[in-house]
């Protein structure tokens, strides 16, 4: 029976498994943001946190303890250095865990495990966002002015004369069909009047 058994074991021995959360926990501090199994995430979540809290301390002491499970020294610093004054004011609860779904090759259940304030920023240039509508304004300003421009420029009458030119020369176009259905009919008339020769 596994009465008191919190901990996960993976599948794992303990030197593998203290191996994993170790490496995934450096690449945790690193990125800030990982992708992993549910499970895995589960178990690393109060590990890395510990850590985070050891951090907030920046003493001598915490720091050999920390490099017990970090070997990269300058992960170590980023962790004493900037994310232990970022949660100075935060009494544990660091990271939080995404369920992504399953995984498409063996159905394996997936996380992202996040530091918060590490979250993507996109750019929210929608209809209802402020910029949205600046941006908006600004365009239909712009279109506007570009109208304004374009109606001076109708008043020229050099503008006036292109305008009739094209008529003209539509005009011309059609005449010009006109004259040519014309003969074609007249050489038609020629033809059917032409007797043929006698044998």
């Amino acid at each position: 029976m596994r009465h008191g058994k919190a901990l996960r074991k993976l599948g794992r021995t303990t030197a593998h498994r203290m191996s994993l959360l170790r490496n995934l926990s450096t690449s945790f501090f690193d990125k800030e943001r990982i992708s992993t199994t549910l499970p895995k995430a589960k178990e690393l979540r109060p590990f890395a946190e510990r850590l985070i809290t050891l951090a907030r301390r920046d003493n001598l002491h915490s720091r050999r303890l920390v490099a017990r499970s970090i070997q990269n020294k300058s992960i170590v610093k980023k962790l004493f250095d900037t994310l232990g004054p970022r949660f100075a004011q935060r009494q544990g609860g660091y990271s939080r865990i995404l369920k992504l779904g399953s995984r498409s090759g063996d159905g394996a259940e997936m996380a992202i495990l996040e530091l918060l304030g590490s979250e993507p920023v996109f750019d929210k240039g929608d209809k209802k966002g402020k910029k949205g509508k600046k941006q908006r304004k600004a365009a239909a300003a712009a279109e506007a002015k570009a109208g304004e421009t374009a109606g001076h420029d109708h008043e020229h009458p050099e503008e006036h004369s292109h305008e009739k030119g094209e008529e003209t020369g539509k005009a011309r176009a059609g005449k010009k069909t006109a004259a040519g259905t014309k003969k074609s009919q007249e050489a038609g008339k020629e033809e059917r009047g032409k007797k043929k020769p006698a044998d």
